[in-house]
């Protein structure tokens, strides 16, 4: 990771450590928490894993070319019910390009895709709960003859069991207007998974960031209960590795 690189994800983190000391000092706020919404992993989880799947989804391996979009340093938290950080929780995010092209051979816009975006990419969350990527704002696509808004898919596995998955949206882009997906969500659900994009100050690059706060429906004792154990990925992989 390059000095800037370094900067920005440190810039980044700070902030997320801020929210979290604020969180920590409401008290009751904690325990009114809105878990957010589940939503299902769609089509286009990659079939096969890109050989680079760290947090910087804008360069693959030692590549020098980036992929193509508006950069952005995502980020977040992973929480229990009631607030709590939990560690060690491997976070899965994959969208689609700036074609609207995913990192599977079924998610392929005919018209070609950006090679140098890699379209997935993992985290483990720290002692706080917190979890970064880099990444580009999501687009709007239509594949397969459906219409989708702007959003990122993210899945939260701990112990080597995937517990979680959702998609975050992009607050007030015109095209979820458009997408039948978030028009069938409960409005109260819609606003868990709906996330600011907002310019980071100072970039020259026209930066973004965008904090997305993961509130599980399960406390932190019941998921740390060992160390990360493979299974990693949708649940039908994981069930075919296990012989089921």
């Amino acid at each position: 990771m390059t000095a800037g690189r370094l900067s920005d994800r440190r810039w980044f983190l700070r902030g997320l450590t801020l929210s979290a000391a604020a969180l920590a000092t409401r008290g009751a706020f904690a325990q009114a928490l809105a878990r957010t919404a589940a939503t299902t992993e769609g089509p286009f989880y990659p079939d096969t894993l890109p050989l680079d799947t760290d947090n910087d989804l804008l360069l693959i391996n030692d590549a020098i070319t980036p992929g193509i979009g508006q950069i952005t340093h995502l980020g977040g938290r992973v929480l229990g019910a009631s607030g709590q950080p939990i560690r060690n929780a491997f976070v899965e995010i994959w969208q689609s390009d700036n074609t609207g092209s995913y990192v599977h051979t079924g998610g392929r816009q005919p018209g070609g895709h950006d090679r140098n975006f890699q379209g997935y990419g993992r985290f483990l969350s720290d002692g706080r709960g917190q979890y970064y990527f880099r990444t580009i704002r999501p687009t709007p696509y239509t594949l397969r003859g459906m219409f989708r808004a702007p959003h990122i898919h993210v899945a939260i596995s701990v112990n080597g069991r995937r517990i979680f998955t959702t998609q975050l949206l992009v607050r007030g882009d015109e095209a979820n207007r458009r997408d039948s997906l978030i028009r069938r969500l409960d409005p109260a659900a819609r606003e868990t998974l709906l996330v600011d994009f907002a310019p980071v100050p100072g970039s020259s690059l026209g930066e973004l960031s965008a904090n997305f706060d993961i509130v599980l429906g399960r406390t932190a004792e019941e998921l740390e209960d060992g160390q990360l154990r493979g299974g990693i990925g949708p649940p039908e992989a994981q069930r075919f590795r296990r012989g089921r």
